[in-house]
């Protein structure tokens, strides 16, 4: 009997008719509930409004009789109506509550309390209520008996002809007489309603058994048999039998699954010929693969290794691991297989053993767990990769790394490593400390235009990320000193990513020593223009000296000087002043050291002030200057102060070729003249010095710039004045040129960028 009642209960088709069945009986029983609760609310609501006619037409029966005071009549009316069936009471109250008229006389003059159900209605309020609706105004109770009535109170209002009657005047401004009561029965309304469940709860009853005996021969014809075929073909399928014909011949949902089985059973067929297949495959690649595999028990023993491990180590059958990999009499300290039975989770480790020839042996060791069906860990699985080769190349890239290390720190100039993108310092030399005062860790994470003088940091910010060189950088070291610097940058990869590597250069004192030998070269340029510059002073001294001789001449004769002679020498007297002292002032600028800064200058004016000082000595000399300038030059970067150096020498230069030329007893005769040219092409602005003297051989043209070397007689030259130029341009980015014909005078051209205004 037991089993039977499991049999039942575990049945698919049981539980499909348990389960219809009890859902169809809960939607009809829902139904006829809300079915008879339908009924019964329609009955009640037409047996009340068929009491509220009734009411009505009582109240409007009486009004005649009411009005004219006729007792008897009212008495009469209510009696008769009172003899119809299912009316219990009839009765009018006044509004003190006392019956005047009722189908029972036992009843007539009673008072009843006004806190009475039938009165309370009314009365629950001060002042009593005077309108209120139908079903305020109903009323079920029970009688003795047990049965129910309906009872049903309605007001009689004050009329304009009641209160003007002679017979029982009242206050005009009264507005309620009294009330009708009318109690009727509901005997034969409840019986009705209870015929109506009960038919209604037949019916539904034969639905559930007739609908439950259908689905009951559905099931079983079109559900259970062919599922009971359908289990059995999978059971077949399940002992290896693929290819099973199940014989259910609907075409229905099941007639598909049938057939879907039957599908299933030649696919798993065939699946399972590939697994079979991938078994032998992934059995040789277990054995063959390149890596070292073993398969270990709880207790460390080896239950399955490939040929790698076997080839390697020698094992021995029930060796424990750490007996094959390292020759150990007991558990390794940190070991990945226990581990991996204590959390289940895959680890990793790195491991040094020795193989079987006893050469130290390194290998990355990953374990996984292997599971049984109920998904316990019965065993691990121990991958290793063999990488003794990239332990030995790490232990010579980490003496390499350490041989760099020592030799960038050893470097005498300082470098740096920054970010590429925020010029953040990542690393450094040893040397920043000696050059710039910070030590490592002070200077490390911070930006690399700290170094730089404040005013230029915004300029450099995006030159550093895309120049490879920059010299003359003015940069600041710890105790706030102005250092100048070369700095070189190139991009590099540091720790994997790129970074710029940058070389400084010192070359503060270098910078020192070339502004005392500019500062030489200039004392040289004065004393041999001393010459020049006495006869240009000894024109304006001597029309001072005509003028004063002139005033004291005409004051020992006690002659008078009118005032406009007085006025034009004295005019001129102050002119010559002024010239002298512009010689002066412009001797004393020019002797002076330059700060060595970089502004915005106009070409032309330099020129202009380089030719002020030798005007009148190359006049005097015979050698004529031609001006072809183009005004308006654009503005160029430069240091005004040594650039008009490099424009004096050149002038010095082609005053002393000419001069030598007409020395010659040889030369041709020609014009002495000297030609200063400047224009813009392109994005150069370009200054040309020429003359028309011996020229330079085109053997040493090439050695002109070089420190040094000159072409004058000893006693005349330092040969220091073209090599200070060639810096002084290179300085302000420009470039110097020479261009020349042996015997016909040389020409030097000055080419400079025009100003970024950026």
């Amino acid at each position: 009997m037991l089993n039977l009642i499991r049999k039942i209960r575990r049945s698919f088709v049981s539980r499909v008719i348990l389960t219809v069945g009890t859902t169809l009986l809960l939607c009809l029983s829902v139904w006829g509930f809300f079915n008879i609760s339908d009924h019964k609310e329609k009955v009640m609501r037409s047996v009340i409004q068929g009491a509220d006619r009734l009411t009505n037409t009582i109240r409007f029966g009486t009004h005649y009789a009411m009005l004219h005071n006729l007792r008897k009549d009212i008495n009469q009316i209510i009696k008769n109506i009172g003899k119809e069936k299912d009316i219990e009471h009839v009765r009018i109250y006044n509004k003190h509550g006392q019956i005047k008229f009722s189908n029972q006389n036992e009843e007539v003059d009673q008072i009843t309390n006004l806190k009475a159900e039938v009165c309370y209605i009314c009365h629950k309020s001060e002042p009593p209520l005077t309108h209120l609706d139908l079903l305020e105004r109903t009323r079920i109770f029970n009688a003795q008996d047990g049965s129910r009535l309906l009872g049903i109170i309605t007001p009689i209002y004050s009329e304009s002809g009641c209160s003007s009657n002679a017979c029982h005047a009242h206050l005009p401004g009264q507005k309620m007489l009294g009330a009708l009561d009318v109690v009727v029965s509901l005997k034969e309304t409840d019986k009705a309603i209870w015929l109506y469940g009960k038919w209604l709860v037949t019916d539904i009853v034969l639905v559930f058994l007739i609908t439950s005996a259908v689905i009951l021969f559905i099931v079983l014809r079109f559900v259970r048999r062919p599922i009971k075929k359908m289990v059995d073909g999978t059971r077949l399928i399940a002992k290896g039998e693929y290819l099973t014909e199940i014989a259910v011949d609907q075409k229905d949902e099941l007639g598909l699954l049938a057939t879907a089985i039957e599908k299933m059973g030649q696919k798993i067929k065939k699946k399972q010929a590939e697994l079979n297949k991938q078994r032998d495959e992934y059995q040789n690649l277990f054995e063959l693969a390149p890596c070292i595999i073993t398969v270990q028990d709880k207790d460390y023993r080896l239950i399955n290794y490939n040929r790698e491990f076997a080839e390697k180590f020698n094992p021995k059958p029930g060796d424990f691991c750490f007996q094959a990999y390292k020759g150990r009499e007991e558990k390794c300290d940190i070991c990945p297989v226990e581990r991996t039975f204590e959390d289940g989770q895959h680890h990793f480790s790195e491991e040094t053993g020795l193989n079987k020839d006893g050469e130290p042996t390194h290998w990355i060791v990953h374990t996984s767990p292997i599971r049984n069906d109920n998904g316990e860990i019965i065993a691990a699985m121990e991958m290793n990769i063999d990488i003794t080769p990239r332990k030995l190349l790490e232990e010579k890239l980490d003496k390499s790394e350490k041989k760099y290390a020592a030799i960038f720190n050893s470097i005498p100039n300082p470098v740096f490593v920054l970010n590429e993108n925020t010029l953040e310092i990542l690393d450094c030399n040893e040397s920043v400390q000696s050059v710039y005062g910070y030590e490592k860790d002070e200077i490390i994470k911070r930006s690399f235009l700290e170094l730089f003088a404040d005013k230029e940091k915004g300029r450099y910010a995006s030159k550093v990320r895309v120049s490879t060189v920059m010299n003359q950088v003015k940069h600041v070291n710890k105790k706030g000193k102005i250092l100048f610097v070369d700095v070189r940058i190139s991009p590099s990869e540091f720790n994997g990513e790129t970074v710029l590597l940058v070389t400084i250069s010192d070359i503060t004192k270098k910078l020192e020593v070339e502004q005392q030998l500019i500062h030489a070269s200039k004392m040289a340029t004065l004393g041999e223009m001393a010459t020049g510059v006495a006869h240009e002073l000894n024109q304006p001294l001597s029309v001072i000296k005509t003028a004063s001789s002139f005033f004291m001449k005409k004051i020992n004769k006690k002659e008078k000087i009118e005032n406009d002679i007085l006025f034009t020498m004295a005019k001129e007297v102050d002119g010559h002043v002024d010239r002298a002292t512009n010689i002066i002032n412009h001797m004393r600028q020019f002797g002076r050291k330059s700060d060595n800064i970089l502004e915005r200058v106009q070409l032309n004016e330099i020129l202009r002030n380089a030719f002020e000082i030798f005007s009148q000595q190359l006049k005097v000399r015979g050698i004529g200057v031609y001006w072809d300038i183009t005004e308006d030059l654009p503005l160029i970067m430069a240091d005004a102060s040594r650039l008009e150096q490099v424009f004096i020498n050149l002038l010095l230069n082609a005053r002393d070729s000419i001069d030598e030329k007409w020395k010659s007893k040889q030369h041709i005769q020609g014009v002495k003249k000297i030609e200063i040219k400047t224009e813009v092409k392109g994005n150069e602005v370009i200054a040309e010095v020429s003359d028309s003297g011996t020229g330079i051989p085109e053997d040493i043209s090439n050695k002109i710039f070089e420190p040094f070397f000159t072409t004058k007689n000893v006693g005349e030259g330092t040969g220091l004045g073209l090599s200070i130029s060639y810096g002084i341009v290179k300085d302000c980015g420009g470039s110097i040129q020479l261009i020349t014909t042996e015997g016909e005078g040389a020409s030097f051209r000055v080419k400079f960028p025009l100003l970024n205004e950026e």
